[in-house]
């Protein structure tokens, strides 16, 4: 693959791309909502990729570290670590501004955006960047989408993998020469906005970091169940009619309210949360009805309606009840 080097780069570099990124990596206690992070990493880079400064910090997640196999943070080693709001004002400070970078980004600013929400904050993102996506949108000859394969295809060498600081090492290293080539190409960087949570429900915490964790290696933790929708399908929403109690509505992408709570209120107002699209769902809510999600591009084949968050958000208001 061919790099475009400085001199090219000052020439010819798009003005459409944005002027800063901050590559981020985090270590959580678990992929749920209620989930933790327990150690962040963000390499700072300029508009054309270049590295200006580093910074890493542990996070007490005030429970238990979950995944210790993965991450080898220990309930020892986080007890005495700062808790997120005594970290967020400089963690906030390094995104100011940038684009978030991040592999499977979606991932990373959704804990990043619930822990500002724990907090009674908001980090200071407004669009993010996945790098699968983008060697996607380079077409790169990988095996798969992990990170150590886009590594191995830029000649970035891993040396401590899943520790946040040396993932958001690889992940810049490896991002320069995906940017450089994107600009090569003049391609459109897949940037996506990202929306702060705006309320945040609260859940009863596990154990404090320094107690014992009840994790083990290869167990799973049960998904959350809903109670069955007692209304029947009355079908498709239609633009400016209320929603009617028992209409199947699936949610794709961020919201800037927190998604179970939103799910809930869903739930409340007597309406199924479908978690996929099919022939049956009768609306599809998301801030982002261009993207190439599965469900985005299955509402469109459906011919289902789209809104975002803000309609749905009034429509919750005023739902009709069902009919009998």
């Amino acid at each position: 693959m061919t790099v475009l080097d400085d001199r090219t780069t000052a020439a010819t570099w798009p003005a459409a791309y944005p002027q800063g990124y901050a590559v981020v990596d985090v270590e959580t206690t678990g992929l749920a909502r209620d989930d933790r992070i327990v150690s962040a990493a963000v390499y700072r880079l300029d508009a054309q990729g270049n590295v200006e400064d580093h910074w890493y910090t542990l996070v007490n997640p005030e429970r238990d570290p979950g995944p210790v196999w993965i991450h080898g943070l220990t309930s020892d080693v986080l007890e005495g670590a700062p808790l997120f709001a005594e970290i967020a004002a400089e963690f906030a400070a390094r995104l100011d501004g940038r684009v978030l970078v991040a592999h499977n980004a979606m991932f990373d600013w959704q804990m990043i955006a619930r822990e500002y929400a724990r907090a009674q904050s908001a980090a200071p993102v407004r669009q993010r960047l996945c790098t699968i996506a983008l060697a996607k949108e380079l077409a790169l000859p990988l095996p798969n989408h992990k990170l150590e394969s886009l590594a191995a295809h830029f000649g970035v060498v891993q040396q401590r993998a899943h520790h946040a600081l040396d993932d958001a090492r690889v992940l810049a290293e490896a991002f320069r020469p995906s940017l450089h080539a994107a600009a090569e190409r003049n391609v459109r960087l897949p940037l996506l906005e990202c929306r702060p949570l705006t309320e945040w429900a609260s859940t009863p915490t596990q154990p404090r970091a320094g107690h014992p964790s009840p994790y083990r290696a290869g167990s799973w933790r049960p998904s959350r169940k809903r109670p069955s929708c007692p209304y029947p399908n009355p079908g498709r929403y239609e633009s400016d009619k209320p929603l009617k109690q028992g209409m199947r509505v699936a949610f794709s992408g961020d919201t800037s309210i927190d998604r179970e709570l939103l799910e809930d209120r869903t739930v409340e107002a007597g309406l199924h949360v479908a978690t996929s699209v099919s022939r049956l769902t009768s609306l599809l809510v998301t801030n982002d009805p261009d993207s190439a999600t599965s469900k985005t591009l299955k509402a469109r084949s459906f011919g289902t309606p789209v809104v975002d968050e803000a309609a749905y958000t009034q429509l919750l208001r005023d739902v009709t009840p069902a009919d009998g």
